[in-house]
């Protein structure tokens, strides 16, 4: 189960939000390729990017930012969410290096936008499915859909999508713990791997996902907690490691 650290980028600075909320948010560094260099120092094996401003806004936003940490870390595999409506924004991403796309929005509004990406870039998509009580967000999590998670991520693991990433948005920066139960159940439900993101606090969290890991959790994204100093990546990654 990789460990996958996440950084949150709002206005070119590396934030966490809480609950998705963007006028909820603490600015942790103005150098976010440094901090890339801080994880990958402390073992982080991928990368998790959001370009925050651009989930709100439909384009991206944090771009330069995003080069800038592929070009520091060119064999680090990075994926990147918020904001990807465009083929030709995916075009961009993967020729400056990024790994995987992380679609959201347009997956629920548009999912054959997400077809058409598994056709033209193969193993290079995942789609984020962020829910609340079951049901699925969009647009930066202001919205509310009436898709069910487990029947969007269904609908998705024939089209060649590589995971899901899925976020609890009621667990998300508010370090309450993660929704295991929740992701096992969405593990189980699909044939792709899944990447749970949202509410983990300490290495407890790493200790639960990873009995369940074998449902199908392929990794689980870090954030709050490793900016706070509840969990320690290196301590975490030697457990996984012999685990």
């Amino acid at each position: 189960m990789n460990l996958i650290p996440a950084i949150d980028l709002k206005h070119g600075q590396c934030v966490r939000l809480r609950q998705g909320r963007m006028e909820e948010s603490t600015v942790f560094s103005d150098d976010p390729v440094s901090m890339a260099g801080k994880w990958v120092d402390h073992g982080a094996k991928r990368l998790h990017l959001v370009d925050l401003d651009g989930a709100f806004q439909g384009e991206p936003v944090n771009a330069d930012v995003i080069e800038n940490i592929t070009a520091a870390y060119p064999y680090l595999p990075i994926q990147i969410g918020g904001g990807i409506r465009t083929i030709e924004t995916v075009e961009a991403y993967l020729a400056a290096g990024v790994e995987y796309v992380i679609i959201g929005t347009q997956a629920v509004k548009k999912p054959e936008f997400v077809t058409e990406l598994c056709v033209e870039f193969p193993g290079h998509v995942i789609v984020g499915i962020d829910a609340k009580n079951g049901m699925v967000a969009v647009q930066g999590w202001a919205e509310e859909s009436d898709h069910s998670a487990e029947h969007l991520a269904q609908k998705f693991e024939d089209q060649g999508v590589s995971a899901i990433v899925y976020t609890d948005i009621s667990r998300d920066g508010m370090m309450q713990g993660v929704n295991v139960e929740a992701t096992r159940l969405m593990a189980e439900s699909i044939s792709i791997p899944v990447i749970a993101s949202g509410g983990v606090t300490n290495i407890d969290d790493i200790k639960h996902l990873n009995k369940v890991k074998d449902s199908g959790i392929e990794g689980v994204i870090i954030g709050r907690a490793l900016y706070e100093g509840t969990i320690d990546l290196g301590d975490a990654q030697t457990y996984i490691d012999s685990h």
